[in-house]
């Protein structure tokens, strides 16, 4: 299943897209929440098969793919080639950090560069959305039965936020707007292997970004295991697994983005995403 939310902000329509086309799904659903991820798709697949759903117009906004979650969660430092740019050590066990669930907007809507910012960059993740309740599992493997599915995420961050105003990373990551998200949510079913996706962002069309899952220091399953050891995760609940190589932060000159700039994002299977850039 490729699921959706379509409409204005704060008003998004529950959708799934079926071979290109998209289906209001308000019917059966009120949203794309945690409440729905664990029901299962049962009556969904039914009003599917019976022609039940209307069609929606493609024109619509696209909002984030999921209501907005109790938590985000994210994972620091989970690619070598990132660490190394960025000059940090190479961790023994993840780093995790929290991001104000407040900053999920729309796969296309803008990014605000908050006031002050000079080190405002980008991060293409792979963003984890918990389908069943995770607390105290027994091993990664045990993971696999929480992931409702994949998509993809914006994690944004102010460098000198996180890192030189107190070494505090949630001033620098929960901005407001900083994390874009989608378009689809992607059932865990219909992604093969989380760790073969490619990664890719570019910045003013230039590529900055082009990684691989596959080169994640903590592979997803390992990450959500290691969460449930400290914190309860809960259907609806997003984890943003970190970013490879080819941040700002890590570029000679820093590139930082400024108002004005467009990043495009992809991961294979997953969609592309675009903001623009606009002065808070």
């Amino acid at each position: 299943m490729r699921f959706l939310r379509i409409g204005a902000p704060g008003a998004e329509r529950p959708a799934v897209e079926v071979d290109g086309i998209r289906y209001d799904i308000s019917a059966v659903t009120d949203d794309i929440d945690g409440d729905f991820l664990t029901r299962g798709y049962a009556d969904l697949e039914a009003a599917l098969a019976a022609g039940e759903l209307p069609v929606i117009d493609e024109g619509d906004r696209i909002g984030a793919p999921i209501a907005r979650p109790g938590k985000i969660v994210c994972i620091g430092l989970n690619y070598r080639d990132h660490a190394e740019e960025t000059g940090a050590a190479i961790p023994g066990e993840p780093v995790v950090f929290m991001k104000d669930p407040m900053t999920m907007v729309g796969p296309f809507d803008d990014i605000l560069i908050p006031r002050a910012s000079t080190k405002t960059d980008w991060e293409v993740e792979l963003g984890v959305v918990i389908g069943e309740t995770a607390r105290y599992l027994e091993s990664p493997a045990a993971a696999r039965a929480h992931i409702a599915g994949y998509v993809l995420s914006h994690d944004v961050s102010e460098r000198e936020f996180q890192l030189e105003r107190g070494g505090q990373w949630d001033k620098g990551k929960s901005c407001e707007t900083f994390n874009p998200l989608g378009p689809v949510l992607v059932t865990a079913d219909e992604i093969a292997d989380p760790q073969d996706l490619g990664l890719r962002l570019w910045v003013d069309g230039v590529q900055r970004q082009n990684g691989s899952t596959a080169n994640m220091i903590f592979p997803v399953e390992y990450v959500i295991w290691y969460l449930s050891q400290f914190m309860v995760l809960y259907p609806g609940d997003l984890v943003n697994t970190g970013t490879p190589a080819g941040v700002a932060l890590g570029i000679p000159g820093n590139p930082y983005l400024r108002a004005g700039s467009r990043v495009a994002l992809e991961i294979d299977g997953l969609g592309r995403s675009e903001q623009g850039t606009v002065q808070a």
